[in-house]
């Protein structure tokens, strides 16, 4: 908007109660009056700040922050950590109708003359205390179970990557509500003031990306204050762009063009009332701080050999799986509340056994590092970690199948997940498929109860945690979840 324009329409006090004599006015006037038919906290003792909202957290809680390990597009279950191995007497026999019992399935292969079984190709065996099956895929994950609760019943209505991933991110398939991480920075706060509470790792794959596209929205703040939104962190040039003083700015002329610009801020917001403008000045002061704390936060030179070691031989590159989770550990070190690590190129249609043995090799070594890592400091009792996507895969083939060659299309009513850290139970399997691995036979596990049991090792009760917006009250978990006690400590 032009801002000469944007100034003219700034309504005076007596410009406001002049129109309010009309209809229309009076009824905007009766709306004022009663705050809570617009956005705003659903209760009004409870204010927000650097420490987040007051009363929560609800009660004592496990976990301090969280490190969110996400395989975009769908990693296979059956090939990682549903172990079937009835299947392998199904090789090219037809998925039967009673397992199926008409449920929907993609156009991807809706068109499919045949749903043959496609068994895994991948040997598994029992590690661990309690004998958790683990694919050959996993090696180092595989040493690191007993410190694992592995979820085999995650279960979704989204059958495509944008609802699905948008669901699990925000508690919607739609567009346009508050990520997990926002809802936590709004209740929670942060724990440093020089790095966001909130901050988003996109990790490479063979030097680029790939895969299905991430949307900002993913991490965004929905209706929530913007201030609350995930930071994302470049793995070239700055961290985070225009985050250097361009070249003949200092850092005192920086500090005092900030100084006047959040005095002309602080005018307008008295002006206008709008809550985003203090966001904006709220922002640009943590950008300030962050040119000290990123730079160092990035810089990897005083870890020790050995730690870079546990990583892997990709550590050092920047924006790769492993140096994202290393420096997921150094952000969980200095106090960042919420950190989302992403890695596409899970969506394995075709040529899966190749691609998964791929991708497996990229995140295997790290994840188990960051367990080991976090735990030998003493910090994993009070960080939760978390790993998986969207939905899983099918054990029907999508495309041509050979003994040593498949494709699996989108699977929503049971995955696997796993849970560590931060008030979960170590060591266990919770939860039982089918022998096909499509229907869940025991302790399903659904999305929103996920959701509400993440926040649950936060101390936040999920029913509490709302924002009023366009005359209801929202939350994270929408108007479902329970939390799943069988996984906690």
């Amino acid at each position: 908007m032009n801002p000469l324009r944007e100034a003219a329409l700034v309504e005076t006090r007596r410009h406001f109660f002049g129109r309010a004599a009309g209809g229309i006015g009076t009824a905007a006037l009766g709306s004022l009056l009663n705050p809570q038919l617009f956005a705003a906290p659903s209760s009004a003792a409870l204010t927000e700040s650097s420490v987040g909202l007051r009363g929560i957290p609800h009660f004592a809680p496990k976990a301090k922050r969280v490190i969110y390990l996400f395989m975009s597009g769908a990693p296979s279950q059956l090939d990682m950590w549903d172990y079937k191995p009835k299947m392998n007497e199904w090789f090219d026999k037809d998925l039967p109708d009673s397992i199926r019992n008409g449920q929907r399935i993609t156009t991807m292969t809706s068109g499919q003359e045949r749903f043959p079984i496609a068994p895994s190709t991948f040997k598994f065996s029992r590690h661990g205390k309690e004998g958790v099956w683990i694919s050959e895929l996993l090696p180092h994950t595989a040493e690191i179970v007993d410190d694992l609760a592995v979820i085999k019943t995650v279960n979704t209505e989204a059958i495509n990557h944008d609802p699905a991933i948008t669901y699990i991110q925000t508690g919607s398939q739609l567009p346009g509500r508050p990520s997990t991480g926002a809802w936590l920075s709004y209740g929670l706060g942060s724990m440093n003031e020089n790095l966001p509470s909130f901050v988003v790792l996109h990790s490479t794959v063979n030097g680029g990306f790939g895969g299905q596209a991430l949307y900002a929205r993913l991490w965004g703040a929905g209706f929530l204050s913007t201030r609350h939104q995930g930071v994302s962190l470049r793995s070239t040039g700055d961290p985070v762009l225009y985050l250097s003083n361009p070249e003949g700015m200092s850092d005192n002329m920086r500090r005092r063009m900030l100084d006047e610009l959040a005095a002309m801020n602080r005018r307008r917001y008295a002006e206008v009332g709008d809550p985003e403008i203090q966001s904006r000045i709220a922002q640009y002061e943590m950008a300030y701080r962050m040119q000290t704390s990123v730079p160092e936060l990035t810089d990897i030179t005083d870890e020790p050999q050995h730690v870079l070691d546990m990583y892997g031989p990709e550590v050092k590159k920047p924006g790769t799986f492993a140096a994202n989770c290393l420096l997921a550990r150094r952000l969980a070190e200095r106090g960042v509340r919420f950190t989302q690590v992403f890695i596409r190129q899970w969506d394995q249609h075709g040529n899966l056994p190749n691609d998964i043995r791929r991708q497996c090799g990229i995140v295997d070594q790290p994840c188990a590092a960051l367990i080991n890592d976090l735990k030998q400091r003493g910090m994993l009792e009070d960080t939760l970690v978390i790993w998986g996507g969207e939905f899983g895969r099918t054990i029907y083939c999508q495309g041509g199948l050979t003994k040593t060659n498949y494709g699996r299309d989108h699977h929503p009513r049971c995955y696997t997940k796993w849970m560590a850290g931060g008030g979960i139970r170590p060591g266990i399997v919770y939860g039982e498929t089918d022998d096909f691995s499509y229907n869940v036979v025991d302790k399903p596990v659904h999305i929103h109860d996920l959701n509400a049991t993440i926040l649950h090792c936060l101390g936040i009760d999920h029913e509490r945690l709302t924002y009023r917006h366009q005359g209801r009250d929202f939350r994270l978990t929408d108007v479902h979840g329970n939390v799943v006690h069988d996984l906690l400590v």
